[in-house]
């Protein structure tokens, strides 16, 4: 998604309530170099950056689970970034699953 996009969706998010928003809610699972390499906070950073809400955190097979729920662009958006610009993480492989959007989350926070 380009930087205008990206604009124009937080300008709108601004605006006052002018109908339904469409929410989705994906889980996603990253594979690679993705423990202790701060992937956590940079995952958090971007998702607070493009309004999202949900959390993230490191699994005992050494993966990282992130469940993002917002636009469904700002989600595919901050996927992408995940994958191609944590600074000192590889991602090898992600694993995504759509849900049905909870709400359960007042932010975006780090779990343990």
């Amino acid at each position: 998604m380009g930087e205008l996009r990206k604009a124009q969706i937080l300008f709108e998010r601004s605006l006052p309530y002018s109908g339904p928003m469409v929410i989705a809610r994906a889980r996603v699972v990253f594979r690679g170099l993705v423990q202790g390499v701060y992937f956590r906070a940079h995952c958090q950073r971007r998702a607070e950056q493009l309004g999202l809400l949900g959390c993230v955190r490191n699994l005992r097979d050494g993966t990282v689970e992130a469940v993002f729920e917002g636009e469904r662009e700002l989600i595919e958006d901050a996927i992408e970034w995940n994958v191609s610009h944590q600074p000192h993480a590889r991602v090898e492989k992600v694993d995504i699953r759509w849900e049905t959007p909870t709400g359960e989350f007042p932010g975006f926070e780090i779990r343990q």
